[in-house]
C-alpha cells in the first residue's frame, strides 16, 4: 500500500478527540484499523489503553539482534470537525494536495511512518522498529505518557508537519489559575465591599508589562497572556471573587518553578501596594520546552538521507518530543509539508508525504541495521 492510499483510509475514520469535543469519536475505531493493517505486515501490535476508549497502539518489528532501536511516534487524534468547509472525512485530491480533517496534522506523518517501517523490515534489521500511534497528543498527551510507560528505544522520530524540515526545538508552557480575593456588597455600600475584578486589573496590567528574560536563538522570548477571566455574580453586587487563567510560553533554559517565581514576585509586590490586594496563584498543568541534540545519532542519520542541506526550524508550539526526550530518547521532529492545522480548510502536499515515506525509510535501515 501506498502512503497515499493509506492516509486516504485514515482519513475517512472520525478520530476527534473526545477531550476537546465532548462526544468525539476518539481513537477506537483508528486504533483497530491500524491493529490489522500492522498484522498483516507481520508487526507485534500492543494495545495500550489505561483510559477506556482512548487506547494507543505500539507496533513493533524485532531485530536479529545487536543493533540500535528506533521509535517512530505519531498522534491518532484530531481536533474537531465541525469547522471544516466541505466532508472532513472525504479525502479530495487536487492540484497534487490532499484535502481533508487530520491530512496536515498529522494522519500524514501516521501514513508516513507505519510505510516507512513497513518497507524498512521487508528485511531482518538489527534493531527493533517501534511505530507508536498515540491517543490524545491534542489534548493532554496521555498516550505517549502511557507509551513510555511501557517501551523505550535508541532513539525516536516524532512525525508532526515540519514542512519536510528538521526541527530540533520548541517551546513549552505552564498554566496557572489565579483567584483574587474579594468581599462582597450591596453596590450602594462601597465602604463594606472590595472589587475583586477591580483588584484583578492591577495584576493584568503587570501582566502585560511582565517581560521574560531568557532568549533562545531559533525561538526567541517566551510568551505570557491572560486566556480567561471570570468574575461577579449581578451588577448590583461588589464581586467577591475574580479567577484569571494564565499561560506561559516557555523557552528552553526556563522551568516552571522558574516561571512560578516570576508571578509570585509580581503578586508580592502587588500585595505590598494595592490596598486589600490579595490573591492565591495555583500551577495547573506544565509541559516542559524541548532541545535536540544537534550530534545525536537519530539527528545525524536523518539528515544525511535529505539529499539537500537541511533546514533546521525550531517550533511555538508544544509536540511529544518532550516526553520522549524527557525519557531518555534522543529524538527530533520532521514530517510533511502542507496546511491547515485546526484550520477549515486541511492539506496535504503529496509529494512532500512521499518523499517524508522515503526518508523515514531509509533512516530506518541505516540506524537499526
Amino acid at each position: 500500500m501506498t502512503p497515499r492510499d493509506l492516509l486516504a483510509d485514515l482519513i475517512a475514520i472520525d478520530s476527534v478527540n473526545p477531550d476537546l469535543v465532548p462526544g468525539g469519536n476518539g481513537e477506537t475505531q483508528i486504533a483497530d484499523f491500524c491493529t490489522e493493517w500492522f498484522k498483516r505486515n507481520d508487526f507485534e501490535v500492543h494495545r495500550l489503553e489505561q483510559r477506556e476508549g482512548r487506547p494507543s497502539i505500539v507496533a513493533v518489528k524485532k531485530g536479529t539482534g545487536g543493533g540500535r532501536s528506533l521509535m517512530l511516534n505519531g498522534h491518532l487524534d484530531t481536533v474537531g470537525l465541525a469547522s471544516y468547509d466541505g466532508d472532513p472525512l472525504k479525502p479530495e485530491v487536487n492540484d497534487g494536495k490532499m484535502y481533508g480533517r487530520g491530512t496536515f496534522d498529522m494522519k500524514g506523518g501516521i501514513a508516513a511512518m507505519m510505510v516507512a517501517a513497513a518497507r524498512a523490515t521487508e528485511r531482518p534489521l538489527k534493531g527493533d522498529v517501534i511505530v507508536a500511534c498515540v491517543a490524545d497528543e491534542e489534548h493532554g498527551s496521555t498516550g505517549t505518557e502511557e507509551v513510555l510507560t511501557r517501551f523505550t528505544a535508541d532513539a525516536a522520530i516524532v512525525t508532526e508537519p515540519s514542512h519536510l524540515e528538521v526541527t530540533l526545538a520548541h517551546k513549552g508552557f505552564v498554566w496557572f489559575e489565579l483567584d483574587v480575593e474579594g468581599k462582597a456588597a450591596h453596590g450602594s455600600r462601597p465602604e463594606l465591599g472590595v472589587d475583586a475584578i477591580a483588584k484583578a486589573g492591577h495584576f493584568l496590567v503587570a501582566l502585560d508589562q511582565l517581560s521574560p528574560k531568557t532568549e533562545h536563538p531559533m525561538l526567541g522570548r517566551g510568551t505570557i497572556h491572560a486566556s480567561l477571566i471570570s468574575g461577579g455574580e449581578e451588577a448590583s453586587t461588589y464581586p467577591s471573587s475574580c479567577r484569571i487563567t494564565i499561560e506561559r510560553r516557555t523557552v528552553p533554559g526556563e522551568t516552571p518553578d522558574l516561571v512560578e517565581a516570576e508571578l509570585t514576585e509580581i503578586l508580592d509586590l502587588l500585595t505590598d501596594t494595592v490596598p486589600d490586594f490579595t490573591a492565591t496563584l495555583t500551577r495547573t498543568l506544565a509541559r516542559e520546552p524541548f532541545e535536540a541534540d544537534q550530534n545525536a545519532d537519530i539527528v545525524r542519520t536523518l539528515i544525511a538521507n535529505l539529499g539537500v542541506p537541511p533546514i533546521i526550524r525550531a517550533e511555538p508550539f508544544w509536540t511529544d518530543c518532550a516526553l520522549l526526550d524527557q525519557a531518555g530518547i534522543p529524538c527530533l521532529l520532521f514530517g510533511v509539508d502542507g496546511a491547515g492545522a485546526h484550520a477549515a480548510t486541511e492539506y496535504v502536499d503529496l509529494a512532500s508525504l512521499d518523499r517524508l515515506t522515503e526518508i523515514l525509510t531509509n533512516t530506518i535501515t541505516e540506524f537499526c541495521r
